[in-house]
């Protein structure tokens, strides 16, 4: 582990001419993003800020901070999750862009918390959080650091929820953007993206062939939609299970069965859970579970699975494959577990591709302006993006496929916004 003092701590610093290639790989597909880091080059919009940024440390993510870069902040990367860092970019960053990163893939949890500590030690103006692990540390260990805090932004939904918890108890000292909130986000993010990676982590971890099975899928937000649309067209038999009615409904009229999570577990070949709850498939559904039953995660934190339970039913436990452990139970029945159950996507896999998390990510990047921009001037609450950012990255997308649409006429204009107009 290469490491020096307020500086960096990788993997190896030798693998930078790796990362870089990845990184330039990945810009290609990301237009939008592009387009914001040119435009911060020219105006500067976060000179002299101090960011922490707790992300995936991949190679789309260091497009976001090349681009926070450029518009003048002063930034500290680390991981969010402990599998997802891609070692080769993170040298990368340290290297050729001479940006801060604290993160190594497969870092235990102490090494994580040091990792949040040194990104407060950084004494942020900013946090871009995934999971808000950095502003609930900085609120609950760090109170006297709040006030340089001039905002936060979230990127995924466990973290928003959290925030929003913190909002209501009153504990919520700084305006936050819901980042993952915004129609570019999570309307192709959660659902394409999530969708299509969680099921290229399912198959490289296990070289299945989805065709004929039965996977089930664990929440029907727009993840669960995702990952539902994608294992039905590889050939799956898909069972959803929800606890929100409206979900669930909406899941029958998507031409997918429901029902309990009890019944779900003796029948499916894959389980994937996508809520952002805890323990969702527990003790007595793995019990439930057929022979060499595959069990993966696509939410945020690793707790949506009962990991430490299934440890205590388990008589032998061996890896077979990168990323799969064969539990082998006290009832004779084996369950496979991907990555550990943490983010299959990125454990087993390498994230969503580069073409969504443009959209993410300038969305991240344009939220950050607007705290600096707005600085004293929000509520210390839970904010979303103003929809002119939405219709403008939406914009900017469409023009970088090759894409035109129609626009309203002054007729349909006047009609859209008048009442005198009828039959």
């Amino acid at each position: 582990m290469e490491t020096t003092a307020m500086k960096y701590e990788i993997k190896d610093i030798n693998l930078a001419p790796a990362g870089k290639n990845q990184i330039e790989w990945a810009n290609k597909d990301m237009p939008v993003l592009e387009s914001i880091r040119e435009r911060f080059s020219k105006e500067n919009p976060l000179a002299g800020i101090r960011i922490a940024a707790c992300c995936h440390v991949t190679k789309e993510t260091a497009n976001l901070a090349r681009t926070l870069k450029e518009g003048g902040a002063d930034s500290v990367l680390i991981a969010s999750n402990p599998l997802s860092t891609q070692d080769d970019v993170a040298a990368s960053l340290v290297k050729d862009y001479g940006i801060s990163v604290y993160a190594v893939k497969g870092e235990d949890t102490e090494t994580y918390l040091k990792h949040v500590n040194i990104a407060l030690d950084h004494k942020p103006q900013i946090i871009i959080d995934d999971g808000s692990d950095v502003v609930a540390t900085l609120v609950k260990e760090r109170p006297g650091q709040i006030q340089d805090i001039i905002g936060t932004t979230e990127e995924t939904t466990t973290g928003i929820v959290r925030l929003k918890a913190m909002e209501k108890e009153g504990v919520l000292a700084f305006p936050a953007v819901a980042v993952n909130d915004s129609r570019t986000k999570h309307f192709f993010d959660n659902r394409y993206g999530t969708g299509q990676s969680t099921l290229d982590g399912v198959i490289r971890a296990t070289n299945m062939l989805v065709a004929g099975k039965t996977v089930v899928i664990i929440g029907y937000g727009w993840c669960g939609k995702g990952a539902a649309m994608r294992a039905r067209g590889l050939g799956a038999s898909v069972i959803v299970t929800e606890v929100d009615p409206v979900k669930a409904i909406e899941a029958v009229m998507d031409g997918f069965r429901v029902m309990p999570i009890k019944e779900a577990a003796p029948q499916g070949d894959l389980f994937i859970t996508v809520t952002g709850n805890r323990h969702v498939i527990d003790v007595e559904h793995f019990k439930l579970m057929k022979d060499f039953a595959v069990v993966c995660n696509s939410g945020h934190f690793d707790i949506e699975i009962d990991i430490a339970g299934l440890n205590k039913m388990t008589g032998e436990k061996k890896t077979i494959r990168p990323f799969l452990e064969r539990h082998t139970l006290d009832n004779g029945k084996s369950v496979l577990v991907i990555g550990e159950g943490r983010l299959v996507n990125l454990a087993a896999a390498e994230g969503h591709p580069a073409c969504v998390m443009d959209m993410s990510f300038a969305n991240q990047a344009l939220a950050t302006e607007m705290l600096v921009k707005n600085r004293g001037k929000l509520e210390n609450k839970v904010h979303v993006l103003p929809e002119e950012v939405d219709r403008e990255i939406a914009t900017l997308k469409l023009a970088s496929m090759g894409v035109s649409i129609d626009t309203l006429t002054p007729e349909m204009l006047e009609y859209l916004n008048s009442w005198t107009i009828g039959t």
